[in-house]
């Protein structure tokens, strides 16, 4: 069941409006009847049909010319190579975890440890890596399967949320720099700290980024764990940021608070989607519940999302 945004009435087979994201009743489904945000952009094309992904809209079914992606030769129209990416980027970077998890268990079994680390891990001692910025964020611990899980959780069931909201094209930016911020500042800790030279791999600080972005949008949102328990997406953010808190101040600690969690990229990333989330919290709209579950292990447990190994 699912309660319409405007009169709360449950419904079961909801609409979604695809402009605000909100849900509704068949009363309320029409965008003048639920005070729609496309309506203020009703007269401009890019505004109401452009996912964000590209910077240009072509109402004669081609990409025009101005935007990045045309720019580099790219077709996003409808039909184009490119076309798939819009409204889609959740899914895309889901996919590309998933690949790396499988490339990261090829390369550890073929040419061992050290190439694994240059490609894969954000490491204090090697930061001049640069591709590593990039990879560590799809990159997870290769010895389980728990930390992809947990971040994969998050990004699945909130991601898609937040992309509507936002746009794919701004969606791909908030998510790639998120991630790459919150390893670049946990290894960067641990430099000025000396605590010792530990990889950071994980998505945790784009996940955790989604979490409090959506967060500050609709702090009420209805989160069901294990598709049973209600708990306000509030109550989640506010558990990981205490969490990350108190793992910080205890970096050398093992078990709940320490090992292998790294709590400041934890922080970073909460602290980016609390941000964003407040410069756009007048522009967007989002649905007042959603279900959540997890699998054993998941975020917040052992393996979870912002896994740091000893590499």
């Amino acid at each position: 069941m699912s309660e319409c945004d405007v009169c709360g009435k449950q419904e079961n087979m909801p609409y979604q409006c695809g402009h605000c994201g909100g849900t509704y009743c068949a009363e309320h489904r029409l965008p003048e009847s639920h005070d729609c945000a496309g309506l203020d952009n009703w007269d401009d094309p890019q505004g109401v049909f452009d996912s964000g992904f590209d910077d240009s809209v072509d109402t004669g079914g081609s990409s025009s010319s101005g935007g990045v992606a045309s720019r580099l030769g790219l077709d996003t129209g409808p039909g184009g190579p490119m076309a798939y990416f819009r409204g889609n980027m959740t899914y895309v970077f889901l996919a590309a975890m998933a690949i790396t998890f499988i490339a990261e268990q090829v390369v550890l079994g073929i040419a061992g440890r050290d190439l694994f680390q240059t490609l894969f891990v954000l490491h204090p001692d090697n930061p001049e890596y640069v591709w590593t910025w990039v990879t560590s964020v799809f990159a997870h611990s290769p010895r389980g399967f728990y930390h992809i899980l947990g971040n994969g959780i998050i990004i699945y069931f909130f991601g898609r949320i937040v992309e509507q909201q936002m746009g794919s094209k701004r969606f791909t930016v908030f998510f790639l720099v998120s991630g790459m911020l919150a390893g670049l500042g946990q290894i960067a800790l641990q430099v000025v700290q000396g605590t010792g030279a530990y990889g950071v791999l994980g998505a945790s600080g784009a996940a955790l980024a989604i979490l409090a972005f959506l967060t500050v949008l609709n702090p009420s949102l209805r989160v069901y764990l294990y598709f049973l328990i209600p708990v306000p997406i509030w109550a989640i953010t506010g558990f990981y940021v205490l969490f990350s808190i108190l793992g910080s101040l205890s970096p050398g600690s093992v078990g709940l608070l320490g090992g292998n969690i790294a709590h400041t990229a934890h922080l970073i990333g909460l602290a980016i989607g609390l941000w964003y989330g407040r410069k756009f919290k007048s522009e967007m709209r989002v649905p007042s519940q959603l279900q959540f579950g997890r699998g054993g292990g998941g975020p917040g447990g052992p393996g979870g999302p912002g896994g740091r190994g000893p590499f």
